[in-house]
C-alpha cells in the first residue's frame, strides 16, 4: 500500500471531501483486490475547518493478505477579517423597528462570526429626547475565549458640534496598508485629540473579540398612537347596588328619591404606544363626574392630584387646575383607614404597548386594583397620552353609566277564582304579585302590568301608553288560564313572570244543571300546597248508582274531579299521605314538644298540637316523644299507630283552640244534595311530627338546611388493639337544646351503652355499623363501651354522618348547626360526601335525593337502569352541607328497577330506588 504524500493546506482552500489530496495506490505479486479508506477526525476542528485529519488506506490482495498505509492532511487556520461598525443615528421620524444598522464583514471565511448588542437607555440628554448607547459586541467562535479581554473600538467625534454629520460614520477596522473599500479609517477621536489615529491600530489578526459603542440620539416631533380611542362608552350595570358606595346625605338621585345612588363597575382603560419609545409613554387622567345628575360634571378626579382616599372633590370641575372642591365621601365601609378604596391609575405593559386603566386601590394594597364603582348617569374621561419627546395625544369620550338589569318579579303560584253572577271576573296585577325588587329602583316605584300569557310583547300597556293592569276572565275562559305579571324599572328594563288562575264556576252560573265539579286545595298552616296526596271521592246519586273516584294532588295541593258528581248526589272526599315519615321531623321538635308537655312554651295552633301527637291517642304525652325519637333514631321506618300526614277540613272552627282533641276535628268533607260546583274543598294538611313547620310538602319549596356554626363531640383519641374491651365518652362542647346524629362505626361493635346525666337507652339506637343518637334537654355527655375488630386509632374507627339520622344540633337560639367529633390531637371531623336513600321510595311522580358534601362544588346526579343505560342526567353547583335533586318521573319514563349515581370530582356513590 502506498498512501499519497501528507498535505498542509488552509482553511480557506481546504476542500472537505479530501478527493484533491490524492488516493492511494498498491502493487502484489499476484493480484489486488481491493483498497478501502478510513477519516480520523479526532483532531480536526469540521465546525471551523482547521486541525488534523489522518486518511487510513487499506490494500487487500486476492489472497485476503492485506496491507496499510496512511495520509495526514493538516488544516491551517487563520483569523483575517475586517469589520465596519455601524453609523450612529439621529432618528427624527421612527418606524417602530427599532433597526439602525449592524456591523459588516469582509474576508469572513473560516470564522464563525457572532454579533450581538445590548442598549442602555439616557433619558436626560442635551440635544436629543433620549439617546441609546448600543453596544456591539464580535466574536469568532473558533477562537474566542470567554476569560480573555476583547478590543475596544472608541465611537470617534471628531466634530466638537453635537449631531454634526462628520461625527457620524462608524470606523472600520482592518490592516495598515489594506486598500478602499476597506482601507482603515483615519480620524480623530476626540475634536481635541492633536491628530488623527488609523484605526489599524485596533486590528490584530489574534483578536479574541471587538466591542464598539454606536450612538442613536431621537429627536422625535410625533405624537403616541392610541389604539381605538371610542367615541363613547357605555356601563351597562347588572349588579346589585351596594349601599356601603355613594350613600351620603349630600347625594341625591331625582329618579329614586334617594340618597343612595346607585352604581356600577366601570372598566375604563386605553391602550397606547410610540413609533420610537414604543411601550415608554405616559398616562394621566381628567374624570369628570356628575353626581348630582343635574347634567353639569362639577366634579373632577385628576391622575396628577388624587383626592384622598373615600372621597371625591365635589364642586371642583370650575377651579383652575382642578384643585379645591368639597370633599364628598363614596366609600362607607367600616374599614381601616388603610383598607378604604382610593382613585388609582394602573399601568401595565404588553410587548410595544401599555394599558392604563382607572382604578381603585388601597393604602394596605397599592398593587391590587380593582374597578371604580362609579355612580349612575353622563360622565366624561379625558386620557392624555405623553412620549419620551414630550409629545400628547388626547382621547376623550363621554361614559353613560346605567341601569341594564331587568326588576325581579315573583308571582303568586296561582289563583282560584269563581265566576261571578254576571259571567265575568276581573282580576288585577296586584292579584297576583308576591314581591317585586330590582337593582337600583326601589319596589314602589317599579310599575307593574298584566296580559294573558302569549298575548303580545313586551311591558304591557294601552294605547295611550298607559300599563295595563287588568285582566278579564268570561265563562269561555272556566279552567286554568295562564297570565303573564310585568314589572318595570325607572331605566325601562322590563321582565315578567308566568302564573295562572283557575276560573270556576261553583254556582253554575255558566254550565246549569250538573253533573258538577269538586275540587280543593290541600296546604299547610303556613298556605304551602301539599303535593301527591291521595283523594278519594266516593258517593251515591239520587238513583242509588255509587262512584268513586281518585286523584293526585299537583304541586300547589290542587286536586280536582271535573264533572263527576251527579246532581242531587252525595258525596264524600278523603285526602291520605303516608310516606317518608322523617319529612320535617328532628329532635328540635322533640324540644318543642317537650316544651308544650312542661308548660313552658305551650304549642301556637291546633294544627302544631295535631302534628305532636305522634300515637295518634288524642293527646300530647312523652310517649309521643318516644315514638318521634324511635322514627329519628331509625328504629321505626313508619309510626305504628299513625300515618305521616293528617288533614283536617280548613272550614272546620276548633271549639277550643287550645285543646283541638276536646271534640273529634273532621278529616274527610261531605256534601249531600249537590245542585251546584264545589271547588272549595279545603283541607289544612299537617305533618306529624313536624311541630315548627319546616317539612317540605311539595317541589316547589326548596329545603333551608343552612347551619350556623358547628357542635363539637370533644372525644379522646387513642390507639386500640384487636379484640381490646374499652370504653369512650361522648362530651358535647357547649350546652344546646338538642341534638342528633348517626355515629359510623369501623372494625369496633357496641358492648354497652352508657346512658349519661338525663338520658336513657332510648335516646339511642344501635345497629351493627353505627349507633344513632337523639338528646334534648340538658344532657350534654355519654359513653360507649366497644370491643376492637382489628387494631387501629379511634379517629379511623368512628365517624359522624348523616346517613340514618341526620346530623344537626340547635344553640340556645334555636339555631341549626352541624355536628363534628373534635379529637383530643386537635383533628375536627364533620360529616364528609354522603347519598341518601331517594324519598319517598317506591314514589309515583316526584322524589327527592339528597346528598351531602364537605365543600361547595358542581355535582352530577345520573339515572340508569338494571343494563346501564342512562335515562337521566344533570349537574348543578351545590353549597357545601345537605342538598338534594328533585327528581320528576316524566324525566325517567320507564319502568323496572333504577338506579341513581351522585358524583363530584372527587367522590361518587350509586343507589337503587
Amino acid at each position: 500500500c502506498q498512501a499519497p504524500a501528507n498535505v498542509t493546506v488552509t482553511c480557506e482552500n481546504f476542500d472537505p471531501s479530501l478527493w484533491a489530496y490524492g488516493q492511494a495506490t498498491a502493487t502484489d505479486n499476484c493480484c489486488i483486490d481491493t483498497i478501502t479508506s478510513t477519516v480520523n477526525l479526532s483532531a480536526f476542528d469540521s465546525l471551523c475547518n482547521k486541525g488534523t485529519i489522518i486518511r487510513r488506506f487499506t490494500a487487500l490482495d486476492c489472497g485476503g493478505q492485506q496491507s496499510q498505509c496512511s495520509q495526514r492532511v493538516i488544516v491551517t487556520y487563520e483569523q483575517d477579517y475586517y469589520l465596519r461598525f455601524p453609523n450612529d443615528v439621529i432618528v427624527t421620524k421612527c418606524d417602530g423597528a427599532g433597526v439602525y444598522g449592524e456591523p459588516t464583514f469582509f474576508g469572513e471565511d473560516c470564522e464563525l462570526l457572532g454579533v450581538s448588542f445590548e442598549d442602555q437607555v439616557y433619558t436626560v440628554v442635551p440635544d436629543a429626547c433620549f439617546k441609546i448607547e448600543r453596544k456591539w459586541k464580535v466574536i469568532n467562535w473558533c477562537t474566542y475565549d470567554s476569560n480573555l479581554p476583547c478590543i475596544n473600538v472608541p465611537n470617534p467625534e471628531p466634530n466638537a458640534t453635537a449631531n454634526s454629520a462628520a461625527n457620524l460614520p462608524g470606523p472600520i477596522v482592518s490592516p495598515l496598508g489594506t486598500p478602499n473599500p476597506w482601507a482603515p479609517t483615519v480620524v480623530r477621536i476626540k475634536s481635541t485629540d492633536p491628530t488623527a489615529t488609523n484605526y489599524s491600530t485596533f486590528w490584530n489578526a489574534n483578536a479574541n473579540c471587538y466591542t464598539y459603542t454606536q450612538i442613536i440620539k431621537i429627536v422625535d416631533g410625533e405624537d403616541p398612537v392610541v389604539d381605538a380611542c371610542p367615541t363613547e362608552a357605555e356601563v351597562c350595570d347588572l349588579t346589585v347596588n351596594d349601599g356601603l358606595f355613594w350613600n351620603q346625605n349630600y347625594f341625591w338621585d331625582p329618579k329614586t328619591e334617594s340618597h343612595d345612588l346607585c352604581e356600577a363597575p366601570a372598566n375604563l382603560t386605553i391602550t397606547a404606544t410610540d413609533s420610537c419609545t414604543g411601550a415608554a409613554v405616559s398616562f394621566r387622567y381628567l374624570l369628570f363626574l356628575d353626581v348630582d345628575q343635574d347634567g353639569d360634571m362639577e366634579t373632577v378626579v385628576s391622575s396628577t392630584n388624587l383626592p384622598a382616599a373615600a372621597t371625591v372633590n365635589f364642586g371642583n370641575g370650575a377651579n383652575q387646575n382642578f384643585t379645591g372642591g368639597s370633599p364628598y365621601i363614596f366609600d362607607n365601609r367600616a374599614v381601616p383607614s388603610n383598607q378604604l378604596f382610593r382613585f388609582a391609575l394602573q399601568q401595565t405593559i404588553v410587548g410595544n404597548s401599555k394599558t392604563a386603566r382607572v382604578a381603585w386601590n388601597t393604602a394596605q394594597s397599592p398593587n391590587t386594583y380593582v374597578d371604580p364603582q362609579l355612580p349612575y348617569g353622563n360622565h366624561k374621561i379625558k386620557w392624555i397620552v405623553e412620549d419620551g419627546c414630550g409629545n400628547e395625544k388626547v382621547c376623550e369620550y363621554p361614559i353613560e353609566v346605567k341601569d341594564c338589569k331587568a326588576p325581579t318579579v315573583v308571582c303568586l303560584n296561582g289563583l282560584s277564582v269563581n265566576i261571578m253572577p254576571t259571567g265575568m271576573i276581573t282580576l288585577w296585577d296586584t292579584d297576583f304579585l308576591k314581591y317585586k325588587e330590582d337593582n337600583c329602583t326601589p319596589a314602589p316605584k317599579i310599575i307593574t302590568g298584566i296580559r294573558r300569557a302569549g298575548s303580545g310583547t313586551g311591558f304591557p300597556r294601552d294605547a295611550q301608553g298607559n300599563p295595563i293592569t287588568n285582566v278579564n276572565f268570561t265563562c269561555a275562559d272556566v279552567g286554568q288560564q295562564e297570565v303573564e305579571l310585568w314589572g318595570e324599572d325607572l331605566a325601562g328594563n322590563a321582565d315578567f313572570c308566568l302564573t295562572y288562575v283557575l276560573v270556576q264556576d261553583p254556582n253554575g252560573v255558566c254550565t246549569p244543571g250538573g253533573p258538577y265539579s269538586v275540587a280543593g286545595h290541600l296546604k299547610t298552616e303556613a298556605s304551602a300546597g301539599v303535593e301527591e296526596v291521595d283523594v278519594e271521592l266516593e258517593g251515591q246519586s239520587p238513583q242509588g248508582q255509587s262512584f268513586n273516584y281518585a286523584d293526585i294532588s299537583d304541586d300547589q295541593g290542587y286536586f280536582g274531579f271535573t264533572k263527576a258528581v251527579p246532581q242531587m248526589s252525595n258525596f264524600t272526599v278523603t285526602p291520605t299521605k303516608d310516606d317518608n315519615p322523617l319529612n320535617g321531623v328532628s329532635t328540635y321538635d322533640l324540644v318543642l314538644i317537650s316544651k308544650h308537655i312542661l308548660g313552658l312554651e305551650p304549642l301556637s295552633s291546633p294544627y302544631k298540637m295535631i302534628a305532636a301527637d305522634a300515637n295518634k291517642s288524642g293527646s300530647i304525652t312523652t310517649f309521643d316523644i318516644v315514638e318521634v325519637r324511635k322514627l329519628i333514631l331509625g328504629i321505626y321506618t313508619d309510626l305504628p299507630n299513625n300515618t305521616s300526614w293528617r288533614f283536617v277540613d280548613k272550614s272546620f272552627a276548633f271549639p277550643n283552640m287550645d285543646n283541638p282533641f276536646e271534640t273529634s276535628f273532621p278529616e274527610t268533607k261531605s256534601a249531600a244534595g249537590v245542585n251546584a260546583h264545589l271547588m272549595n274543598n279545603d283541607f289544612v294538611g299537617i305533618k306529624v311530627g313536624d311541630v315548627n313547620g319546616t317539612a317540605i310538602p311539595s317541589a316547589l319549596i326548596s329545603a333551608d338546611d343552612r347551619s350556623n356554626g358547628e357542635l363539637l363531640i370533644d372525644v379522646e383519641d387513642r390507639s386500640v388493639k384487636a379484640g381490646e374491651v374499652f370504653t369512650v365518652n361522648f362530651k358535647a362542647a357547649e350546652k344546646v337544646l338538642g341534638y342528633q346524629f348517626t355515629l359510623n362505626l369501623k372494625n369496633v361493635e357496641v358492648v354497652e351503652m352508657l346512658p349519661g346525666t338525663n338520658m336513657t337507652e332510648g335516646n339511642f339506637g344501635v345497629f351493627g355499623d353505627a349507633i344513632t343518637t337523639s338528646v334534648n334537654g340538658d344532657a350534654s355527655e355519654f359513653g360507649v363501651t366497644f370491643r376492637a375488630k382489628r387494631g387501629g386509632r379511634l379517629s379511623e374507627m368512628l365517624s359522624i354522618s348523616s346517613r340514618i339520622t341526620k346530623a344537626e344540633a340547635y344553640s340556645k337560639g334555636a339555631e341549626r348547626m352541624g355536628v363534628a367529633l373534635r379529637y383530643s390531637t386537635g383533628q375536627v371531623a364533620g360529616v364528609g360526601f354522603e347519598v341518601y336513600q331517594n324519598q319517598p321510595n317506591p314514589w309515583v311522580n316526584k322524589t327527592v335525593i339528597g346528598f351531602h358534601i364537605p365543600e361547595a362544588t358542581d355535582v352530577t346526579l345520573t339515572i340508569f337502569d338494571e343494563t346501564g343505560r342512562m335515562l337521566h342526567q344533570e349537574t348543578g353547583d351545590y353549597a357545601a352541607g345537605y342538598n338534594a335533586f328533585m327528581l320528576d318521573r316524566a324525566l325517567v319514563n320507564t319502568t323496572g328497577v333504577l338506579y341513581y349515581k351522585v358524583e363530584t370530582s372527587t367522590d361518587s356513590a350509586v343507589k337503587s330506588m
